[in-house]
């Protein structure tokens, strides 16, 4: 004979199982879903990661202000573009900011449409304390690599400025001169000055890179900046590569078609 409180304690135990399944399957429920988020994460490509890391800092002048409270006046952002391209030269801005003066809508370039780099770019260079560009050449990136080409081409943009810096902002590498400086990983899209350096360094390079199309307009260097898409690669295949590619990236050199040459009267 069942009791009352026997029915009671059949039914803790009931609703206790029900309970613990509930629970297990909870726990299953949000393994699988966190597993499924690894799974998307990994499935990006390193250059979709990268943009999607990149679209979540925010840049601001927090480094600025740490230079200015250290001490220093003319604080400059320092940053390159064109570090990837297989043609024509790495260029690299060096810029100070006006600590009066606010610039909004600064960012990485790489996360802003061409149109607004171009609405940007005048703003900048009007506003700003002091600007500079340098770039290397594809032959001089063949000689000492890509990476000493970008820092000889930001050290170039620093040197130019005028009035001078007394305090640098890189975007993740250091320079080969004496002044007070910070490398900042993904500086370009957490610091205000190298965002603004990295607007007028790809604008630049994108208006290089059309005077181009006009001389080799069968690689497209207008629409792809002489990155490595396929479009770029096909053109490659069936041209062969052009003086201003850099012969020392793989794409160029393990080409098999004949190499243009110049030709002078």
């Amino acid at each position: 004979m069942v009791t009352k409180w026997g029915c009671l304690a059949w039914q803790i135990f009931v609703l206790a199982e029900i309970r613990d399944y509930g629970r297990i399957w909870w726990t299953y429920f949000l393994s699988m879903l966190a597993t499924a988020k690894v799974s998307s994460e990994f499935s990006l490509s390193p250059a979709a990661a990268k943009l999607r890391l990149l679209k979540k800092l925010r840049c601001t002048l927090r480094y600025e202000k740490n230079a200015w409270a250290s001490g220093a006046v003319m604080v400059a952002g320092v940053d390159e573009v064109g570090r990837g391209s297989l043609f024509g030269p790495v260029v690299a801005a060096a810029v100070i900011l006006d600590r009066g003066y606010r610039l909004r809508g600064l960012r990485d370039s790489k996360l802003l449409l061409p149109e607004r780099r171009e609405l940007l770019a005048p703003r900048i260079r009007e506003h700003v304390v002091a600007w500079a560009v340098a770039a290397v050449d594809a032959a001089r990136i063949d000689q000492i690599n890509i990476y000493q080409a970008s820092r000889l081409a930001m050290r170039e943009a620093v040197m130019r400025l005028q009035p001078a810096a007394d305090h640098l902002l890189i975007d993740a590498v250091r320079l080969d001169c004496e002044l007070p400086q910070r490398a900042i990983i993904h500086g370009d899209a957490l610091s205000a000055s190298i965002a603004a350096a990295s607007i007028l360094a790809k604008v630049e390079r994108d208006r290089m890179m059309c005077e181009w199309d006009a001389v080799f307009p069968e690689y497209g260097l207008a629409s792809h900046k002489g990155y490595s898409t396929p479009q770029h690669l096909a053109a490659l295949l069936e041209y062969g590569p052009t003086p201003l590619h850099r012969q020392s990236f793989a794409p160029v050199w393990s080409n098999p078609a004949e190499q243009e040459v110049f030709e002078f009267d």
